[in-house]
Parts: C-alpha cells; sequence; structure tokens
C-alpha cells in the first residue's frame, strides 16, 4: 500500500514503491483541497484544478478509481510513474507534489499548468496563425533540456506528445505523463513494441525492433518541433503500416546503406515501395536553415546515428536563444 507521502524535499533514489505506512502521516489528501474545476478525465479517473487549503497552492488533483480487490488496484502504469516522478527535480519535468493511497482512491497532486501543447497549438491555427519562431524556439529548447535530464538518468519517456507537454502560467513547457516510461538498465533486455502514440513513433519501433534506446524520444521530438513549425501533425497514419509509409513518403524508403541492420527488423519488408526523400526546406518554407537541419538530425533513420538531446541543445539553431534559458 501507498499511503499519504509529500514529496517536496524527496529528490532522492529511493526506487522503492512498497512504502511502509508507519513512516509517513496518515493525512487524506482530499481533505487538503478544495476542488475548483474539471480540467480532464479518462478511464483512469478524474483530473481538477484544486487549492491547497495549507499553502494557498493551486495544484492539478488526480483522482484514480481502484477496483475494490487488490487485482484491481494500483496499475503498473500509476506506480511507474510515482516511481520516477518521486525521483525526478527539473524545471522542464511536472513536479509530483505529493500522494496519498486510501482504501479505493488514490490522489496524486502535481504542479498546476495552465494548458497542453496540443491546446496551445490547437489555439493558433483555430486563428488560423503560426506560432511565433521565437516560441517555438524556447518550447523546444525546455522540451529537449527535459529529454537530457531524463536520458541522463537513465529514463525513457516512450510516449512524448503534445498532449503529455504541459505549458504553466509562466510560459515554461513541462513533460509530463509518465505512465509508461522505463529506467533504463545495462541489461539488453527486450522492451515493449506497444508504446509511443502512432503519430510520434519512431519507425523502429513501427518495424518491430524490440531493443529500442532512447533515440525513440528524440524522433517524438522531432515529430514535435515539426507541429509546432507546420501547425499540423508531420506523420498523420490511421495504422502501423500506413504510419510507416507516411514516413517513407517524406523521409525515402530506407535500405541497408541509408539505416545498417533494417532488412533484420521483424516488420521490415523488402517489397516496400520505394519512395525518395523530400527536402525537408521545401516542406517547412517557413524554417530557416539551422531549424530545419536540426529536424532532420531528429528524424534520421538509423537510430544510433539520430541526434541526442545533449547534441540538440548545442546545436547552431539555439545559438541565438535567451542567455538564461540556456543555464536555467
Amino acid at each position: 500500500m501507498i499511503p499519504y507521502h509529500s514529496l517536496s524535499n524527496n529528490n532522492n533514489n529511493n526506487n522503492d514503491m512498497s512504502l511502509s505506512a508507519d513512516k509517513y502521516n496518515k493525512i487524506n489528501i482530499a481533505d487538503k483541497y478544495i476542488r475548483q474545476e474539471k480540467i480532464g478525465e479518462g478511464t483512469y479517473g478524474v483530473v481538477y484544478k484544486a487549492w491547497n487549503k495549507i499553502t494557498s497552492r493551486v495544484v492539478a488533483l488526480k483522482k484514480i478509481r481502484l477496483g475494490p480487490t487488490k487485482a484491481e488496484g494500483l496499475t503498473t502504469t500509476t506506480l511507474r510513474e510515482i516511481s520516477i516522478l518521486s525521483r525526478t527535480d527539473h524545471k522542464n519535468i511536472v513536479k509530483l507534489l505529493e500522494y496519498h493511497h486510501h482504501r479505493s482512491k488514490l490522489y496524486m497532486a502535481f504542479e498546476f499548468c495552465e494548458m497542453d501543447l496540443r491546446k496551445f497549438i490547437d489555439s493558433y491555427q483555430n486563428l488560423r496563425l503560426r506560432i511565433p519562431a521565437n516560441i517555438i524556439k524556447k518550447f523546444t529548447f525546455q522540451l529537449l533540456s527535459g529529454i537530457k535530464y531524463c536520458h541522463s538518468h537513465g529514463i525513457l519517456h516512450r510516449d512524448l506528445k503534445p498532449q503529455n507537454l504541459l505549458i504553466d502560467a509562466a510560459g515554461d513547457l513541462k513533460i509530463a505523463d509518465f505512465g509508461l516510461a522505463r529506467q533504463l538498465s545495462y541489461s539488453l533486455r527486450p522492451l515493449t513494441h506497444e508504446v509511443v502514440t502512432l503519430w510520434y513513433r519512431a519507425p523502429e519501433i513501427l518495424l518491430g525492433s524490440m531493443y529500442y534506446t532512447m533515440s525513440i524520444d528524440m524522433w517524438s521530438a522531432g515529430c514535435i518541433f515539426a507541429e509546432m513549425s507546420s501547425g499540423a501533425a508531420l506523420f498523420r497514419g490511421e495504422s502501423e503500416i500506413d504510419q510507416l509509409f507516411k514516413i517513407f513518403n517524406l523521409l525515402g524508403t530506407p535500405n541497408e546503406q541509408i539505416w545498417p541492420g533494417i532488412n533484420q527488423l521483424p516488420n521490415f519488408k523488402m517489397i516496400f515501395p520505394l519512395w525518395k526523400k523530400f527536402p525537408l526546406g521545401f516542406y517547412f518554407m517557413g524554417l530557416n536553415h539551422d531549424a530545419v537541419n536540426l529536424l532532420e538530425q531528429c528524424l534520421i533513420y538509423a537510430p544510433n546515428k539520430r541526434l541526442s538531446a545533449k547534441r540538440a541543445l548545442c546545436h547552431p539553431y539555439f545559438d541565438d536563444i535567451n542567455f538564461p534559458l540556456k543555464f536555467q
């Protein structure tokens, strides 16, 4: 059982999710907050904008419905998210402030953010406007900063998409929803195939690779960068094969010369249609040379050649970014 646990000063490396009930005060987190409005709902439960009666802080309070039996208790995704967010501390990763598991309910209090990147992009699209270039650059830099932190701590997010990127009142972007994340070890073990929302899924996953790396997050980051720049998702597949063909249609059909080892991937077929690469600079007329180059480096087919978050942050595209942002 996971009892009440405040994380305000907890950034240790404890990965034990079987926390002792005697170690923490049994305070019902629901009694500490006044719910103001519902801001989200799904199969997992409900998210409210709530006000802390003690600190006056506004939070996002997630109430997760649990089954009446032990077998219907905490899900792996919930345990995983609590475990990872309990040990992260970065400006561009949403903060889990506290959580409380009591009987059939689990409450999780997160720092409050005004909207997600999906709604932000849509707000510009609804007005038929493009997101200003300086905002795209800032959000891309902050996304990569959060990814770099995760990767440097062995955390693979595995579900980066605009809906999982939040924007706070100060206009800063934060990575959220770590339910599919994995803490990678040095041992080479097969990983789950069904991860990452289809439109942001790296080609190595689509082709059936079970030994993917941190580079899958960078592919997703490239897709998100492109979406902010154009206002629409770059690859809008309706199935896995359709997603693959949409990627091939823009970036060209890969082969052994472009991507060594591709012929060995389970879902690769020699009979795939042969498309030629389309220059991204023509597709994204509004992007300058450095921006197009950064995008191309994030969307390289061969995972071991794809740009890392650390290297991406040093790309010339960010040379003129606000100085304090680089060292926040």
